[in-house]
């Protein structure tokens, strides 16, 4: 049987079509991806792939170069890098995911054009099994308040699949998941446990300056030093890194049924008042 319909030479301009395609068992098709994915795959870090612009600033000649039969990216993104990807002139698939239900369509999807149909429902069934295994145990346990947020400025709520996890470990998302909410409304909810984990800032979110800058010292999870930093890639990469994600979050939220994982940082001290502008 001929298997010459399936994309031998795969460019991805998004880390989670990576990930998919390293957990199908399938990165030897990844012929180039962008810098952001090492960080989640660290195979793809040697000098046999290309690395190129993501979704976002997306280069053709770049792709051309690569001579791909399949490109992999992120939508939404701008206007021009998508004209970017569609002058490379090499097939084309725009993933958007919202909720976990969207993820796993991705990586069947993604599997299905690697010819590897069933590794993609094994990855799926693995994800959905260890997800509910964290449901179960928390289940009967208190339900928290929790803000997490994957941006600052403006100040963002993390995606409705983080609220699907944060759900799933025993939590109650506070604010409408993927938008955009102020430091006040937050104050008003006065979140238990606070989790910042903001696009492309690894595990660097300074969480003191946050707490102080927005006046939340009073806040319940600050006063409890229940403050976190969870790795970006960890919540905001729409694929099986979201477990490692999981594990993290239900440390913050139920550290008394789940043990400390990598990944996270608690805040060390709360600040009275607002830190000095060293602008100023």
């Amino acid at each position: 049987m001929s298997f010459d319909h399936i994309p031998r030479r795969i460019v991805c301009l998004q880390p989670s079509a990576t990930v998919i395609l390293a957990a199908i068992g399938e990165l030897g098709r990844v012929v180039a991806c962008t810098k952001y994915c090492p960080d989640v795959v660290p195979e793809v870090a040697d000098s046999s792939r290309i690395i190129l612009a993501d979704s976002w600033t997306a280069n053709a000649a770049q792709i051309i170069a690569a001579q791909p039969d399949l490109v992999i990216a992120a939508v939404p993104y701008q206007e021009s890098s998508v004209s970017e990807i569609l002058k490379a002139g090499a097939r084309f698939l725009g993933l958007a995911p919202r909720n976990l239900k969207d993820i796993y369509t991705d990586i069947a999807m993604i599997a299905g054009l690697a010819g590897a149909g069933g590794c993609g429902e094994t990855v799926i069934e693995s994800m959905q099994h260890q997800i509910e295994d964290v449901r179960v145990k928390s289940r009967d346990s208190a339900r928290p308040r929790v803000f997490c947020e994957e941006w600052g400025k403006p100040l963002i709520t993390s995606q409705p699949w983080v609220a699907e996890l944060v759900a799933a470990a025993g939590g109650t998302f506070v604010g409408e998941p993927g938008r955009q909410i102020s430091a006040d409304d937050v104050l008003g909810a006065d979140p238990e446990v606070i989790i910042a984990a903001w696009c492309g800032a690894g595990d660097r979110v300074p969480l003191e300056k946050i707490i102080a800058d927005r006046n939340w010292q009073e806040t319940s999870a600050a006063r409890a030093g229940r403050v976190f930093c969870i790795r970006d890639e960890f919540l905001n990469t729409p694929a099986p890194t979201l477990l490692q994600g999981l594990d993290a979050l239900a440390n913050a939220i139920h550290p008394e049924l789940f043990p400390r994982t990598k990944g996270i940082r608690q805040i060390t001290a709360v600040p009275t008042t607002a830190l000095p502008n060293p602008a100023a």
